[in-house]
């Protein structure tokens, strides 16, 4: 004799004022909330993946370490890395019997980026790999690219405060190390953690 399958009943309908639909969206929202912030944290390492990349492939493989000029003009280059696209989109823009202004939301997200990181490098400093500790670059230097090894890299904040005030024809060790501690902020990020624990 053959097995009879059963036929499953329908689902029932959940009464929206039930208690049982309030658990269903409370646990559909936390669902979307966690799935945001996955995606909020994907897209952040990614840029600071971009970031980092940009930077390694800016790094001279004969120095050693290097001093905080040689990391404050990397980063005016870091900030001047959108000047082609600009000039490209003030050239379509400039061409005349143009009606409106062609890329005009990329412009501006452009401009607000680089205004917004010039900001925090005249101010509270810019956050690179830390490239003036030999250890930490050479750590840096073996990075692949691969976002899961991140947290092996080592940040560290320079601000370009007091650059050009240095007197460069007599310096006594006291001197650059008082203008290194006034002038520049410098911030490993493990010192913040530890500050904040």
């Amino acid at each position: 004799m053959p097995k009879i399958q059963k036929i499953k009943a329908a689902e029932k309908v959940v009464h929206p004022y039930s208690r049982k639909a309030g658990y269903l969206a409370r646990e559909e929202s936390k669902l979307k909330k966690k799935e945001r912030l996955k995606n909020e944290k994907a897209t952040r390492l990614n840029n600071i993946g971009e970031k980092l990349l940009w930077f390694q492939s800016q790094l001279d493989s004969t120095k050693s370490n290097y001093t905080r000029k040689d990391a404050c003009e990397i980063i005016e280059r870091y900030l001047h890395r959108f000047d082609a696209e600009l000039e490209q989109i003030d050239l379509m823009n400039g061409i005349k019997g143009r009606q409106g202004r062609l890329h005009g939301a990329r412009e501006a997200a452009i401009k607000q980026t680089v205004e917004r990181e010039r900001a925090q490098y005249e101010g509270i400093g810019f956050e690179i790999p830390d490239i003036m500790n030999g250890k930490h670059l050479k750590t840096f230097r073996e990075w692949t690219g691969d976002l899961r090894k991140l947290p092996n890299i080592k940040l560290r904040k320079v601000s370009n405060k007091g650059l050009g005030t240095k007197n460069e024809g007599k310096e006594d060790v006291e001197e650059e190390h008082k203008e290194d501690k006034d002038d520049c902020s410098y911030e490993d990020e493990s010192a913040q953690m530890s500050d904040s624990h």
